[in-house]
């Protein structure tokens, strides 16, 4: 639900995002909501997997991390796109890799397959980082 309501809200801003100078190894725009639809659903399946545990006191951490790094993965689509806030974007998106980290050690302890499921999402939010800080040196 998220990531639809994140693709709903900035899909206006997208031509204007694609006329922007984009870094080396930018991906095309059709795989963007491609690997976001799996790493959402990835998500989904390690925090059902976390509630599902005995992990008692982490499951719950986990929960709240959870909750915090979705927040903050939705709030900087806005930030980036329909803000156009892309430095800020970039410190918020470094801040979110910072969450998500915490989170998928809290995982390890709870579930160790819920931590593992969260290794492609940690990978692209580094790459969305170089992305996004291209963005911005490049259009500025």
């Amino acid at each position: 639900g998220v990531g639809a309501l994140s693709g709903l809200l900035t899909r206006g801003e997208m031509a204007a995002f694609e006329a922007l100078n984009q870094p080396p190894l930018s991906p095309p725009g059709w795989l963007f909501p491609v690997v976001w639809t799996i790493l959402y659903l990835l998500m989904g399946i390690s925090m059902g997997l976390v509630w599902r545990s005995d992990a008692g006191y982490h499951r719950r951490r986990v929960f709240r991390l959870w909750c915090v790094q979705l927040g903050m993965n939705f709030l900087w689509t806005i930030l980036f796109f329909n803000l156009q806030a892309r430095l800020f974007a970039f410190f918020w998106l470094l801040g979110l890799l910072a969450v998500v980290g915490w989170m998928i050690a809290e995982m390890e302890r709870a579930d160790k397959t819920a931590a593992r499921l969260q290794i492609p999402y940690l990978l692209w939010l580094a790459f969305a980082a170089y992305l996004n800080l291209g963005v911005y040196l490049l259009n500025r």
